[in-house]
């Protein structure tokens, strides 16, 4: 709030180009907020993902989980009044790539009841594959 009245001010005083480089600043902001929502429903995505994979099977509550993570991700990605996205598919890869290991820890944690370290239950799933089904589900 307090950057959109140092905005105003600028605008008030005809500081056109420090209130463009501040425009810019919450543009950013805004960025990075929503990379961070998409990251932290990415990891979701991926426990679930990985969960299935290894255990060779699926729950109910896996897929409603997996739909609901799927939606949240393409209603923060995608831009409301000018159409697209945020996120093109490589970034979107680049962003599961860098929660996999975390989610992987965490899918650990309780795929077989907890019985797997992270990198037995690595073993048991092929990360690549994981990664492609995980961007599939988000571009449908």
């Amino acid at each position: 709030m307090e950057e959109l009245l140092e905005l105003r001010q600028f605008l008030e005083q005809g500081k056109i180009h420090e209130a463009l480089l501040l425009v810019d600043e919450l543009e950013e902001m805004s960025l990075s907020d929503k990379i961070n929502k998409i990251d932290s429903y990415g990891v979701i995505l991926l426990i679930h993902l990985i969960k299935q994979k290894s255990e060779k099977r699926s729950t109910r509550s896996w897929d409603v989980s997996i739909e609901n993570t799927v939606r949240e991700i393409n209603k923060i990605n995608k831009r409301r009044k000018s159409g697209g996205f945020y996120l093109n598919q490589a970034e979107l890869l680049d962003i599961l790539e860098q929660g996999y290991q975390v989610a992987l820890k965490r899918a650990a944690l309780e795929a077989f009841e907890g019985r797997y370290e992270a990198e037995e239950l690595a073993a048991m799933v092929d990360q690549q594959k994981t990664l492609a089904e995980a961007l599939k589900l988000i571009q449908q």
